[in-house]
């Protein structure tokens, strides 16, 4: 009953099938390993945010190039303020307003933009508060560069001069005469007038829209693993159906060519009986006229 198994056709399914079902598994365990990666994440930037809050500022040489073990950490630099920027279009505590970034010159000869505040209201450069002169010694969060249109940072051009959409080293590289790293600052304590502005997750660190967006592909794929089983089930027992309608001697296609020809023949019937009584009836007149011409005398 199983043999139509070995037909072409059915080796294709099976192979399909067995391809298919294990693709299905490994890209969904694949997602839902992104997912539990991502909330190791969240966990591990919370726990480095709490921890940072007491630990001792290390060093900016030290915690050089940012990523997710270093952004969040607290930092340390000395250096002279030069070039001054604003930042517009900023929210803290659900008020607008603007950071106030200014560029410290380091002895190591870059520059490290530190964002020294945030001022309610438009960006206005007579408001913003000049920075201290001469040598400073800043401790703050250390934040890796900001992507324009991520995390709500505003990717829109054509600003007044003195003012920046994103802090970045790509944005800032045409603003500013100096070499820059890769990084920025947030002071701890805001400079006078100025409220201090909290540090933010590193990227990729958060239970976002991308975190979810992995778990529901993980569901996804695993539907679709299904779904082929299920299939496959659907065919086999269609075709186990047909086999046993076969040794039954029902099928449906030969059935409906007898009832054919049944009525085929029964039509010929009905057109030869119809063809017999029409001759009959003419042999039967034809007989009663060759009696009346016997009875007929001769004159």
């Amino acid at each position: 009953m199983y043999r139509f198994l070995l037909t072409p056709r059915w080796w294709g399914i099976n192979v399909f099938v067995l391809l298919a079902i294990p693709f299905c598994v490994f890209m969904g365990s694949w997602q839902l390993s992104r997912f539990e990666a991502r909330v190791d994440d969240h966990r591990s930037a919370k726990e480095l945010a709490e921890s940072a809050r007491t630990e001792a500022a290390r060093p900016l040489a030290e915690l050089l190039p940012v990523d997710k073990a270093t952004s969040g950490r607290r930092t340390t630099a000395t250096g002279h303020y030069g070039k001054q920027l604003l930042v517009p279009d900023r929210q803290l505590d659900g008020r607008d307003g603007y950071y106030v970034l200014t560029l410290l010159r380091t002895d190591g000869g870059k520059a490290l933009p530190v964002v020294r505040g945030w001022l309610p209201g438009s960006a206005d450069s007579a408001k913003a508060p000049q920075p201290p002169a001469g040598q400073v010694t800043v401790t703050g969060t250390l934040q890796a560069s900001e992507t324009p249109g991520d995390n709500g940072v505003s990717a829109q051009g054509g600003l007044p001069a003195g003012q920046t959409s994103a802090i970045s080293t790509a944005s800032l590289v045409n603003l500013v005469p100096y070499d820059l790293y890769d990084a920025w600052v947030t002071l701890d304590t805001a400079d006078s007038g100025m409220t201090a502005v909290p540090a933010t997750a590193a990227a990729d660190t958060g239970l976002d829209l991308k975190a979810f967006q992995n778990l529901g592909y993980t569901g996804e794929w695993f539907v679709f693993a299904g779904f082929v089983v299920f299939m496959w089930f659907r065919l086999l027992r269609r075709e186990v159906e047909f086999a046993r309608d076969a040794e039954l001697g029902i099928l449906p296609e030969e059935t409906g060519e007898s009832e054919e020809t049944g009525e085929s023949e029964e039509t010929g019937e009905s057109e030869e009986t119809g063809e017999s009584e029409e001759t009959g009836a003419g042999s039967a007149d034809r007989h009663e006229r060759v009696q009346e011409d016997a009875s007929t005398p001769v004159r």
